[in-house]
Parts: structure tokens; sequence; C-alpha cells
């Protein structure tokens, strides 16, 4: 089992990172272009349009699952990598593992950030407005001038 694990792992791997590139896409338009080109050929018939239908559902019914599983790992090595960061930071060890509590749960630490951030603007405009007073020109009193 942990073999073909293993080669399902690579397999889709290797898919999804061709699947991206560009000679891809190119492989993929070349292929609907003679497909195409060969409509007149078999008179634009039911047979000739079954063949790009049939090829087309059942390509993009494998690659469903091939690019999920990419995304599954991929999500899942980021939230390692957070989870990492967090412990190694100031940072609340209760974000740990986010991810397994539930939608209400979830909402409620939101919001609670979402108030940080807002505080945080606020703070930030008074910040900019002292360092603008600050660095405006003092107007020159006429008495004093030189």
């Amino acid at each position: 089992m942990g073999s073909q694990r293993s080669l399902f792992r690579r397999f889709a791997e290797a898919t999804a990172r061709y699947a991206g590139k560009p000679a891809a896409f190119m492989c993929a338009s070349l292929l609907v272009i003679v497909w195409a080109s060969t409509g007149p050929m078999f008179h634009f018939g039911d047979t000739w349009q079954l063949v790009i239908n049939t090829g087309t559902t059942i390509i993009t019914f494998l690659m469903v699952f091939l690019i999920q599983n990419t995304q599954n790992r991929d999500t899942a090595a980021l939230q390692i990598k957070l989870d990492e960061l967090i412990c190694s930071s100031d940072a609340h060890n209760a974000l740990l593992n986010l991810e397994e509590l539930d939608d209400q749960r979830l909402e409620r630490i939101r919001n609670h950030y979402i108030r940080l951030a807002e505080q945080a603007r606020q703070d930030l405009a008074q910040f900019e407005e002292r360092v603008e007073k600050r660095a405006a020109p003092k107007s020159r009193d006429p008495e004093n001038a030189s």
C-alpha cells in the first residue's frame, strides 16, 4: 500500500508540475486544432464531436483528483510551516491547528483579529498625523527674523 501511495504521489506531483507549463497548454491547443481540422473529413458528425467531448471529460475527471492530491499536500505542508512559526514566536500557541476548529470558533477568532487590525490601522493613522505635524515647515515669526 505504501509503495502505491508513493507512486501515486510522484505521479500526481509530476502531472501537476507539467500540466501547469506553457508546453502543456500548447500541446492541448495543438490537439484541439488537429481535431478541428479533421472536422470536414468526418463531415462534422456526431462521432467526431464525441471524440473531443469524451477525451476532455476523461482528462478533466482525472485531473481533478491529481490536482486535489497535490493541493492537499501543499496545504498540509503550509500548515506545518505556519505551526512552526507560531511555536517559535511570541504568538499564542492556541493558534496552532486552527483548521481543526468548527466554523463558529474560527469566526470568533477571526473577528478578534479583525478588531486588532482595525485598532492597529487607527494607531498608524494617528502616528502618521504626528509625523506630518512634526515635518510641516514651522512658520517664521517676523519679529525674530534676522
